[in-house]
């Protein structure tokens, strides 16, 4: 989180391709296991699972957004991080939500939640920071 707006956006987005790719491949591949270790719980029926692996493809393609962006410190960059605060907080939210109104919680819930709430700040900075006229 430190240097310019560029070098902090450009991690950003770097860490957080790697990281979503991952998730997302998961997702698709075997999402039972990865709702297991985040939620505590299974997708029991043939739709859950169906959801699942469309939350696996819509994260991945977040994933590779970020990726391709990385080195792009424009605005359509600027505004990749702006919507990738939205869906950190979104994340931590409904985590928080499910976790309070229906006890899901696996073992993976807590560092995840701490993990996209790192994320969403780090965002937010990177929105707030002022870009200088050699950052464009």
């Amino acid at each position: 989180m430190f240097g310019t707006m560029s070098t902090n956006a450009r991690l950003l987005l770097s860490i957080t391709g790697v990281v979503e790719a991952i998730t997302g491949v998961a997702l698709l591949l075997a999402p039972a296991l990865l709702i297991e270790v985040l939620l505590g719980a299974e997708p029991d029926t043939p739709a859950g699972m169906t959801v699942a692996r469309v939350a696996g493809a819509a994260v991945l393609s977040l994933a590779v957004a970020c990726w391709l962006a990385r080195d792009d410190m424009a605005g359509a960059a600027k505004g990749l991080v702006t919507a990738m605060l939205i869906y950190n907080f979104a994340v931590v939210a409904i985590f928080i939500l499910g976790w309070l109104r229906h006890g899901i919680a696996g073992i993976a819930l807590w560092p995840v939640v701490a993990a996209h709430l790192a994320l969403g700040v780090w965002c937010a900075v990177c929105c707030l920071a002022p870009t200088r006229i050699s950052d464009r």
